[in-house]
């Protein structure tokens, strides 16, 4: 008898459905699986026939053939193993594909199966589930663990399992199970898991000023400092003054964390905005995505709608810093392979901290710097100029002095930033409602000239400091991105001279570097 059961499978961080059809016929024991699956879905032929019998069933001794269609994309993962026990106890009659107000068809199975019979997670559970809603299914059946982060998703029935056992009694009715449902927590409420807050900075009040202006118009931010000064504390802090994540963007993190087996068990959306701070000896692969098979995400998919803290910049290897010209710029990832080509999103916004120099101290007050003014510049080479260009805001962050330190005064709180910040964002959302972009950061030349009105003294200022300084064409649209943010913050409909102002004294290299010029 021939059974087909309705399963799914992960490309990228969306879901396409794939029939497992399981044939049973006469002949010499055999158990084949085609379609072209990998090693573990290959395995499959050894874990389900001891959970069938381990659960209770007698396991067919006759030709097995489970075909997984469609049958010219690779299969991965061990999201199979429940779907084929299914089919072979339906092909064998053991357990009904209908009955009264039930249709087996109506449901997608998926779930890895251990020795005993017991129902494992799986990767990529909600991409899964979405799938299912959007293919007309009733319900989805899978695992315990991936019900929370399933169950998220409306419109479906989310069928959440621990046993073969469990799965057959629901099938032939004698075990009712109630669909999961989840309560997405109130967004504001995301804010008091942080355990960190602004105001427990002591000083380096210019440097909260840049980052505030960093969040409100989505601005990659170098960070240039001594050792000590405060650089990663800040950076540790930027997530908590970011805008609310909206149900599409928390949507969107959680497809990425879900189909990396990152989603913590018992969780659903992911509410807060991802912090992601890897060490300087990553690789590229890691730093973007790749790998062997199937590729995955790395880390700027990982931190998409969040956070990308990049500390010691100029100790990164410069072929991983090169690859991430092309996801900061479009906000994806593409990697292309021989079977398949896929895109993870990398809307990210960049936090880079480093030292002035190899010892940390060129230009500092309070210690001489030790290095050979040549090695100071290599260093400082290490970041390509293309890389560079991508940086909106470099910020120097002075040492902080005692009388900083010992006061009992702090700062504002990270929720009192965040208003502001949330203020001018709504701001730029009414602005870019037909256009797509969602921050000024992602402004084209054409967006530039029809949104970056600027005052006549804001022009003269302009053209002075691209004059001295020598600014490139491409520094003088950072300027002009930057500027409409702070006058954003300022509630103003059109850039002045003091934005303007504002927003160079956030270009320090492209200053020194006109001072160098100049010399």
């Amino acid at each position: 008898m021939l059974a087909r059961i309705a399963s799914g499978a992960v490309l990228g961080i969306d879901a396409y459905r794939v029939e497992v059809e399981v044939d049973i016929a006469c002949g010499l024991q055999v158990f084949h699986v085609v379609g072209l699956p990998d090693g573990a879905v290959r395995e499959s032929r050894l874990r389900v026939p001891s959970a069938i019998e381990n659960a209770g069933f007698e396991f067919p001794f006759e030709r097995i053939t489970v075909n997984l269609a469609p049958a010219d994309v690779r299969k991965d993962g061990t999201a199979f193993d429940l779907p084929m026990a299914i089919g072979i106890l339906a092909a064998e009659r053991k357990i009904p594909l209908t009955r009264e107000h039930f249709n087996l068809a109506d449901y997608l199975i998926v779930g890895e199966l251990s020795l005993n019979g017991e129902v494992r997670p799986i990767r990529g559970a909600l991409p899964l589930a979405v799938m299912a809603r959007d293919a007309g299914l009733r319900g989805i059946i899978l695992p315990r663990e991936n019900a929370h982060e399933a169950g998220v998703v409306a419109g479906i029935d989310v069928i959440a399992v621990n046993h073969l056992t469990e799965v057959t009694s629901f099938i032939r009715g004698t075990l009712d199970i109630a669909p999961t449902e989840v309560q997405i927590d109130d967004p504001e409420e995301v804010f008091s898991n942080y355990a960190v807050d602004f105001n427990e900075v002591a000083g380096q009040e210019s440097v909260k000023r840049a980052l505030e202006v960093a969040a409100a118009g989505g601005h990659n931010v170098l960070l240039i400092g001594p050792p000590g000064s405060g650089k990663s504390m800040l950076a540790k802090r930027i997530a908590t003054i970011l805008p609310v994540m909206s149900f599409e963007e928390s949507l969107e993190t959680t497809k990425v964390y879900s189909v990396t087996g990152q989603l913590a068990a018992g969780h659903g959306l992911v509410r807060c905005r991802p912090f992601r701070s890897p060490h300087h000896t990553i690789s590229d692969v890691g730093i973007v995505g790749g790998g062997s098979g199937i590729p995955r995400p790395g880390e700027v998919s990982l931190a998409h709608n969040g956070v990308l803290f990049l500390d010691e910049l100029p100790e990164f290897r410069r072929n991983v810093l090169e690859v991430m010209r092309q996801p900061l710029e479009d906000g994806v990832v593409t990697i292309n392979r021989s079977l398949t080509t896929l895109t993870y999103p990398a809307n990210v916004m960049l936090i880079a901290a480093m030292n002035p120099c190899r010892c940390g101290f060129f230009g500092s007050p309070q210690k001489r710097c030790v290095c050979p003014i040549e090695q100071v510049r290599d260093y400082r080479n290490r970041i390509s100029g293309p890389l560079m260009d991508r940086i909106d805001i470099h910020v120097e962050v002075p040492a902080v002095p005692y009388r900083k330190l010992k006061g009992v005064r702090r700062g504002e709180s990270s929720a009192d930033i965040r208003h502001r910040v949330q203020q001018a964002r709504n701001l730029q959302g009414r602005r870019f409602a037909d256009c797509g972009l969602h921050a000024n950061a992602q402004m084209g030349p054409s967006h530039l000239r029809a949104h970056c009105q600027v005052d006549e003294a804001g022009h003269d200022l302009l053209e002075m400091v691209v004059d001295r300084l020598g600014m490139s064409a491409r520094a003088y649209d950072r300027i002009l991105k930057v500027a409409r943010t702070v006058a954003d913050l300022a509630q103003s409909s059109t850039i002045e001279a003091s934005h303007i102002s504002e927003a160079v004294q956030y270009r320090s290299l492209d200053r020194q570097l006109g001072r160098d010029r100049a010399a």
